[in-house]
């Protein structure tokens, strides 16, 4: 692999660990918050998973391996994360109607939750079948989580306490 993707799967494992952690700690501070909201631990337990794609998958990146195995592994990985985003949208519809959220609310937040692993998809799709186009798009894939993260680590750390 191009050192250049080293640096950036090394990179982006080491930031997706410490995100990870922030989400942790915003669990653990405000937890009964949290729990009050029945939405909301789905949305973390997705928050992290997504964030632990990114982990996985860079770390399998930066194993020895032909670019056709790393694409299996992203997809497997990328369908786990995909299940918690759907569990957690489901989770967060039922809310809608029990906390009187805008219908909006729900939209945005399912697309934004689902749009993020798009480009996992596709990257891993390209790299089971050969290509390192792929590793572009998992590249792409993992700056999409990370902005995701910050903000599912935003309101479990500071908009739960409004």
């Amino acid at each position: 692999m191009n050192p250049s993707w080293t640096s950036f799967f090394a990179t982006a494992a080491s930031t997706s660990g410490a995100l990870t952690g922030l989400i942790f700690v915003a669990l653990s501070v405000n937890i009964r918050r949290i729990l009050e909201f029945h939405h909301l631990p789905s949305r973390a337990a997705a928050a992290m998973g997504s964030l632990m794609l990114i982990l996985t998958s860079s770390l399998d990146a930066l194993a020895p391996q032909p670019l056709r195995w790393l694409g299996c592994e992203a997809l497997g990985l990328t369908l786990i994360a995909w299940l918690l985003q759907i569990n957690s949208a489901w989770q967060s519809r039922t809310a809608g109607a029990r906390y009187r959220r805008p219908a909006h609310e729900f939209v945005i937040e399912v697309l934004t939750s689902q749009l993020q692993l798009v480009p996992y998809v596709i990257g891993a799709a390209l790299l089971a079948l050969g290509s390192p186009v792929g590793l572009y798009w998992l590249a792409a894939g993992a700056v999409l989580v990370f902005c995701m993260a910050v903000l599912n680590a935003w309101v479990l750390l500071v908009e739960i306490l409004r």
